[in-house]
């Protein structure tokens, strides 16, 4: 290795650390934050399908609305996804017990999800399309439509990282790991 691979790697690590130390609190909440984000941006497309009555083409969200291409791009779908999964991998360490046997569920399905979307990305990139479809198509998007199939992943992604976020601030006695961060809540007074 060079020596300047060499320095890189303590930053690196040193970055790790203060992520799942003292600025985890400080990351989860950013992270949680870009998370409800994209949630406002998946519920608002569906009241505007299923409350509003509108056409799937013309449901774009919020972002949407003044940015169309957004919707139909998949570099920025697939560089979400990319962005969750960095996220769960980069605030790992900072999780233990019950809390990291959830996070890492969430983890799980996240990888998933992004190799959707990166083979989504793969046929836009091509023009490729799975099973000969007219538009890039993940492989359960074969036998579910794809703004519910998206509702749907992002509830299965969030629901056990919402538990993961709540047993860590809140950690079990019973668990044999302690939490290496400052996140959890004081003790009752």
């Amino acid at each position: 290795m060079s020596a300047s691979t060499h320095a890189h790697q303590p930053r690196a690590r040193h970055l790790v650390e203060a992520l799942n130390g003292r600025h985890h609190r400080a990351a989860l909440r950013i992270f949680a934050f870009l998370v409800i984000a994209h949630w406002a941006e998946h519920i608002a497309q569906a009241v505007q399908i299923y409350v509003w009555g509108w056409r799937v083409p013309e449901a774009r969200g919020v972002l949407g609305i003044p940015f169309p291409w957004l919707v139909t791009s998949e570099w920025m779908h697939y560089g979400y996804a990319l962005l969750m999964l960095a996220g769960f991998m980069l605030l790992r360490p900072g999780f233990a017990g019950t809390s990291r046997t959830w996070w890492n569920v969430a983890l799980g399905i996240q990888i998933w999800h992004h190799f959707e979307h990166l083979l989504l990305l793969l046929q836009a990139l091509t023009g490729t399309h799975l099973a000969s479809k007219p538009v890039p198509t993940s492989i359960v998007q074969l036998v579910a439509p794809r703004v519910e199939l998206h509702l749907f992943y992002n509830a299965l992604v969030t629901l056990p990282m919402v538990v993961a976020m709540l047993w860590h601030s809140r950690p079990a006695k019973r668990d044999s790991e302690a939490p290496r961060c400052t996140c959890a809540d004081p003790a009752p007074v």
